[in-house]
């Protein structure tokens, strides 16, 4: 398995670790549930330097502007220096290739794709690009995402000189210290702070953080955290045969002006034939990826679902008929027995609540 430059210090704190798409991963270090209320009350640090970032050289020549703006459902025009935004890449069917965040740094683009498919983006943003412009995948970063209420104080006490920068930053802004990259994005709907240092400084970053009072959070709480916000998983809540629109991420298309972009043409002809919405369960049981749901327009089904600690119950996004709308009531079928749900507007938790009434 592939590893990341924190592997070493993750077995030495006893981390188990798995096989997460060919690269071994902590789960956890404990409980999960401990580590998911960590960062929704204080403050965790996640190692997620399987994830990649790719580079787009921006040398003011309109090169990389032009590229990305027919590779990118989002308008990158919208994207000035210091600024990031969350989006897709689609194929010609208006299929969701990844979901990526996109950072304009000073000199750059930044993309920072998930990391089963790394190299599949890699080889469709090669296949694109025109002998002009350079696109260079930056293996040598590693990336830690600092997340929860506290993590600015806890950044303060362990980074300080990399705190006087990130103080300054608002949600989705990016901007650098020496040769490290700060951003102000994550996964879990808490405040945070997304970091990409050099992979040889990641070790002495993460034991500040730790010693700081961050906790070590694997992979089991960042699944649960991002549920309970409503942020999608790749490959689970949406893949090459689903369009923004029906996975819920339809925000970040921008049709709006005479833009071309890959999709654009399918996205505009190609009507939805479901929506991704919320569920809350209401009988006693635990909400997981395909189970099929039973709504009064037809049938659904679950993409993601578990516990959700900072609700005490069992909540899942699922694909639902067009027809569905917060507020029904829906029977789910969990192995033979039919549990009532409720259909909500995600998110489920943010800021360190319910937003579950």
């Amino acid at each position: 398995m592939k590893q990341t430059p924190l592997t070493a210090l993750h077995r030495a704190a006893g981390a188990k670790m798995v096989d997460f798409g060919g690269w071994e991963m902590p789960l956890h270090y404990g409980s999960q549930i401990d580590e998911h209320r960590r960062v929704r009350d204080d403050a965790g640090v996640f190692d997620v330097s399987h994830m990649l970032a790719i580079d787009v050289p921006d040398r003011r020549d309109g090169v990389a502007g032009s590229f990305l703006r027919r590779m990118l459902a989002s308008d990158i025009d919208r994207l000035t220096p210091g600024k990031a935004f969350y989006t897709c890449l689609l194929n010609a069917d208006g299929g969701i290739i990844d979901d990526l965040i996109v950072y304009a740094l000073a000199d750059r683009f930044r993309l920072v794709v998930n990391a089963g498919c790394a190299d599949k983006d890699l080889a469709w943003l090669e296949q694109h690009r025109t002998p002009r412009l350079q696109i260079e995948a930056r293996r040598d970063l590693a990336i830690l995402a600092l997340q929860g209420p506290n993590a600015s104080t806890r950044l303060g006490a362990a980074l300080p000189g990399l705190a006087s920068t990130a103080s300054a930053l608002k949600p989705f802004t990016v901007a650098r210290f020496a040769n490290t990259t700060i951003a102000r994005t994550g996964y879990t709907g808490e405040d945070g702070f997304e970091i990409m240092p050099p992979a040889s400084e990641a070790g002495p970053y993460w034991q500040a953080l730790a010693a700081a009072g961050a906790a070590p959070i694997g992979l089991g709480a960042r699944d649960t955290l991002r549920l309970e916000a409503g942020m999608l998983l790749y490959g689970q809540d949406m893949d090459e045969t689903v369009t923004p629109f029906e996975a819920g991420c339809g925000y970040c298309v921008h049709l709006d002006g005479e833009r071309e972009f890959i999709g654009r043409d399918a996205l505009q002809s190609r009507a939805p034939v479901f929506q991704t919405q919320g569920l809350v369960s209401l009988d006693k049981g635990v909400l997981r990826s395909h189970q099929k749901v039973h709504a009064a327009g037809g049938e659904g089904e679950i993409v993601s679902g578990g516990f959700a600690p900072t609700l005490n119950r069992s909540i899942a996004l699922a694909r639902l008929p067009l027809t569905a709308r917060p507020g029904d009531i829906v029977d789910v079928d969990v192995r033979g027995k039919l549990l009532r749900a409720e259909v909500v507007k995600p998110p489920f938790a943010r800021n360190g609540k319910s937003r579950i009434t």
